[in-house]
């Protein structure tokens, strides 16, 4: 892998562990020769692991709205610091740029980017590995929920097993490096939209 990005949170969290993670994955992408993708500013959990990757030598990629840019929190020291125009372009870009997804912890924003991230992958945007890094058992609940949408069929059983997850960054990007997408659903994808026209 080239290049991971990892959507996270714009303040530290109320518990040390979650900045030491950011330090670690940080660490891992570096030692591994694999640059950072994200949101580009320098604030919380996302500016710890930008610096981590950039202390140790490694690529980091930052993108990051217009508008933000002039609140004065994008991070001006990147090797790549991309500004765009919209919050979707963003996202689109990062999308781009990058071979895999992790989530980190944080909220609404990393929520909303890491789901619709993985819902181009079940709908084969892009076949590349999604996952979350289940800090201090940040994730269990959102993984319960996963496992309810699941059970009440909204989602088919191949493709909750698209989210991987783990504690541990390291082996998180080795479960990255084995990682197979699902088998497009051709014929469940035509019906689908056969019975949306009538």
């Amino acid at each position: 892998m080239k290049r991971i990005c990892v959507f996270c949170g714009s303040s530290f969290g109320s518990k040390p562990e979650y900045s030491e993670a950011a330090k670690q994955l940080g660490s891992v992408l570096a030692g591994n020769d694999i640059g950072l993708v994200y949101g580009g500013a320098n604030v919380g959990i996302m500016g710890q692991i930008a610096n981590t990757v950039l202390d140790q030598g490694g690529e980091v990629v930052g993108v990051i709205p217009r508008a933000l840019v002039e609140k004065e929190v994008a991070h001006t020291k990147l090797n790549d610091l991309r500004i765009v125009d919209s919050m979707h372009e963003r996202k689109a870009l990062m999308s781009e740029l990058s071979d895999g997804f992790i989530a980190m912890p944080g909220g609404f924003g990393t929520i909303e980017e890491f789901v619709e991230i993985l819902t181009w992958l079940q709908l084969g945007i892009h076949q590349k590995p999604c996952g979350l890094l289940n800090v201090n058992m940040y994730y269990d609940k959102f993984m319960r929920f996963l496992d309810h949408i699941t059970g009440e069929q909204f989602v088919q059983e191949k493709h909750r097993n698209m989210v991987l997850a783990d504690s541990n960054p390291k082996s998180l990007i080795e479960k990255f490096e084995t990682f197979q997408p699902p088998a497009p659903d051709k014929t469940a994808w035509a019906q689908k939209m056969t019975n949306n026209k009538n």
